[in-house]
């Protein structure tokens, strides 16, 4: 007990502070989205794509801009007044090509600022802020930067990519603050700022396993000094079930019985959150996977096509060529975000399972595919949540399990050949462990939305009050350690003689 008491005392004192600063972003966080643009989004801004005669094909423009090396991802949209191939290298490098004369867009400040304000339709001003290598909310973005800052009269921020022409976020005022206070202060982001970037994520491993600790130590100590009085045993004097008798102290004890379980589930997933001594498998496959899952260069009809809008139809926004080894589908997009394959001479309207199952080998290298399944619903490691939709996740999908020990599985898109998920039991143990335990986006949870989110504010509460009476109480104790060295000084001058 003395053991238990000490080490919740002082982990306590540490990192009282920081649970209340977790707790309160983590209350933000749930009850506001990212400030990212999700694809869905960008699609909604979009202007009407509408090809005229003269544009060029994929091929011609990749071969009067010297373009060198394969191409993993092609898309045609408009940055924008000018149409323009956004070509993707195998190194996730984005570069736009005119379709007009297939020069190199530079996307200089007065052409990041059209596309912004077009991007917008609004007829407020577009003022320029600023040129920067790190935005706020952007994650997993190196190959896009710089950015270009924007912002209109009522406050809102657009970066626009400097490598690609892309409108990436558009936040208003408010969305930013709630995003510093909720998901900056949450995930330790300050550090960017303060040049420590490489070391956030071991400050929130460390971080997440002290809280642990804290958490754990405090529901062992609740649960032993808990006297209910149950089937007549003792309690407390005059029938207290809990021995505080001061207020703070009770308001600890109870949020921390009632609570302590969910700050302690909390604190262990944000641990695992970071993947510590990547004990985990990686969240996306490699550069070199998805290469080899698509198998070589774009095929020929992918590059001799020359688009018309007699072809594409007046309700398209955006054309992606999509590949797997000599396979190539034209997916266009409308507004709304709904897709469909265009019928073009030479290309394929989807893939087939045969194709699917192909790629699927090439990505496997000497792995045996043990089985496939075409999937209708969502399961419990493919679904739509955390930012994502039913573009990110779409149905019907194809799951491909592969005979290796970690019963890795592969889920792919029948409609434009997209690798979806890759998922092992490593993988499937961070889902639970972490995602599951810190998202409660599992089961019935899942389908009501209104009700896990209530269930997570409940909890959280508690762990506000948890932490604030934690706050008080550590404050207090240190409070009552410091006076008592600094009383002891003039003692000891004291029982100095004099010289």
């Amino acid at each position: 007990m003395r053991l238990l008491f000490f080490v919740h005392r002082w982990v306590g004192v540490a990192l009282a502070l920081f649970m209340l600063l977790w707790f309160s972003s983590g209350l933000i966080i749930a009850n506001s989205g990212s400030i990212a643009l999700s694809r869905s989004a960008q699609l909604a801004h979009a202007q009407n794509l509408a090809p005229a005669a003269g544009w060029l094909s994929l091929g011609e423009a990749l071969q009067r801009s010297g373009w060198k090396g394969a191409v993993s991802e092609a898309r045609l949209l408009r940055l924008g007044e000018e149409p323009a191939w956004i070509v993707e290298s195998e190194d996730g490098k984005r570069v736009p090509l005119s379709a007009l004369d297939g020069r190199r867009i530079e996307v200089t400040t007065p052409v990041a600022q059209r596309i912004a304000y077009d991007w917008l339709a609004t007829a407020q001003g577009v003022a320029y802020l600023d040129t920067v290598d790190t935005v706020i909310g952007l994650r997993n973005a190196e190959a896009l930067k710089p950015f270009h800052r924007f912002s209109t009269d009522d406050g809102v921020i657009v970066v626009v990519s400097a490598k690609s022409g892309e409108v990436l976020q558009a936040a208003t005022r408010a969305q930013r603050i709630l995003y510093y206070v909720g998901g900056w202060v949450h995930l330790f982001r300050p550090l960017d700022l303060l040049g420590a970037g490489e070391w956030r994520r071991t400050a929130l491993t460390y971080a997440g396993l002290f809280a642990f600790v804290g958490a754990l130590t405090g529901v062992i100590i609740g649960w032993l000094k808990w006297k209910p009085g149950f089937f007549g045993r003792p309690t407390y004097w005059r029938g207290r079930t809990q021995p505080y008798r001061e207020t703070w102290f009770k308001y600890h004890f109870w949020a921390g019985l009632i609570g302590g379980v969910f700050a302690l589930i909390w604190a262990g997933s944000g641990f695992l959150s970071t993947n510590p001594g990547d004990i985990f498998s990686p969240t996306m496959p490699s550069r070199e996977e998805l290469a080899r899952y698509r198998g070589g260069d774009l095929p020929r009809i992918a590059k001799e096509w020359a688009p018309s809008n007699e072809s594409v139809g007046t309700d398209i926004v955006e054309l992606r060529w999509s590949r797997l080894g000599d396979d190539a589908v034209l997916i266009g997009y409308d507004r709304d975000g709904a897709r469909r394959a265009l019928s073009i001479a030479c290309a394929q309207t989807g893939f087939d399972e045969t194709a699917l199952v192909a790629a699927a080998q090439r990505l496997a290298d000497e792995t045996k595919i043990a089985a496939t399944e075409r999937i209708e619903d969502y399961d419990s490691y493919y679904f739509a949540g955390h930012g994502q939709g039913v573009f990110d996740r779409p149905l019907p999908a194809l799951r491909v399990d592969l005979a290796d020990s970690l019963h890795g599985a592969l889920y792919l898109d029948p409609q434009d050949g997209r690798l979806l998920l890759k998922i092992d039991d490593k993988r499937r143990a961070w889902r639970w462990l972490y995602s599951a335990a810190h998202h409660w986006d599992f089961g019935w949870f899942a389908h009501h939305p209104l009700a896990r989110r209530v269930w997570i504010m409940t909890w959280v509460l508690f762990g506000l009050t948890l932490a604030t009476s934690a706050v008080v109480l550590a404050w207090r104790r240190l409070r009552r350690s410091l006076p008592q060295r600094a009383a002891a000084e003039p003692s000891r001058q004291a029982t100095v003689p004099a010289e």
